[in-house]
């Protein structure tokens, strides 16, 4: 288990680490020792799980991704495709389209209606002619177990994820 520092100062355990997609820092237990050597980062490229990188990155890089709760408001399957889902994503007034390959996992209707995290500063992508302008966030163990990222009580549209 990893401990993480709360933000009331205290410590928390996260649980099971077998599919973290996130390297976090040492941290210093409460009883003062040190919780241990950084676990590998598991990076997804080329179609697989690359455990042995360990890539830090300083956090003014990590402010630069802004990442905000948006809701899905329209949802379709990419015509001629299995995977691609075209969704419409407001975020308080500001509306973007973003194109995600989850098709395979979930039918356009579980998304609509419902709020997840995405990356809203993202270059636009033109993929088969459509424009994505944002990215939805996920976790994933495999190529068929990704569970995308909602916020654990309802929040304000283009509320930021600190």
């Amino acid at each position: 288990m990893l401990r993480l520092p709360h933000r009331t100062g205290a410590m928390r355990n996260t649980g099971p680490t077998e599919s973290r997609c996130l390297m976090l820092p040492l941290t210093e237990t409460p009883e003062g020792s040190s919780s241990g050597p950084n676990p590998p980062l598991n990076i997804y490229h080329a179609g697989r799980f690359r455990s042995d990188v360990q890539e830090q990155i300083d956090i003014s890089e990590f402010r630069r991704v802004d990442i905000r709760i948006g809701k899905v408001v329209e949802a379709e399957r990419v015509q001629g495709t299995d995977r691609l889902i075209r969704l419409t994503v407001d975020f308080g007034g500001v509306r973007k389209q973003a194109l995600t390959g989850l098709g395979h996992l979930y039918q356009p209707e579980h998304f609509l209606g419902r709020k997840f995290a995405f990356v809203t500063n993202l270059k636009p992508k033109k993929v088969r002619g459509l424009v994505s302008e944002c990215m939805i966030l996920a976790a994933m163990k495999d190529e068929n177990e990704v569970v995308p990222l909602v916020p654990e009580r309802d929040i304000a549209e283009g509320s930021q994820v600190l």
